[in-house]
């Protein structure tokens, strides 16, 4: 997962102090993120996944289909 995230935010060529401003975390917090030594709350989780267009399952690691699921 942490991987997942980390080169998501380097395909969009952002900083990690960018994603730590868009949710309201230090650069060290979202750091700690990618590195897999903070768990990353449920509500970063989905924030994540709605930034990058992605479901949270991808970002967890439970598939590979990037698609987002369809909202009611």
């Amino acid at each position: 997962m942490y991987e997942r995230i980390r080169n998501l935010r380097e395909d969009r060529d952002l900083h990690q102090r960018d994603l730590a401003a868009f949710l309201h975390v230090t650069q060290v917090t979202y750091s700690r993120y990618e590195l897999g030594r903070r768990d990353i709350p449920t509500d970063v989780l989905i924030k994540l996944a709605s930034f990058h267009n992605v479901s949270v399952d991808y970002l967890l690691g439970l598939t590979d289909d990037r698609e987002p699921y369809r909202r009611k």
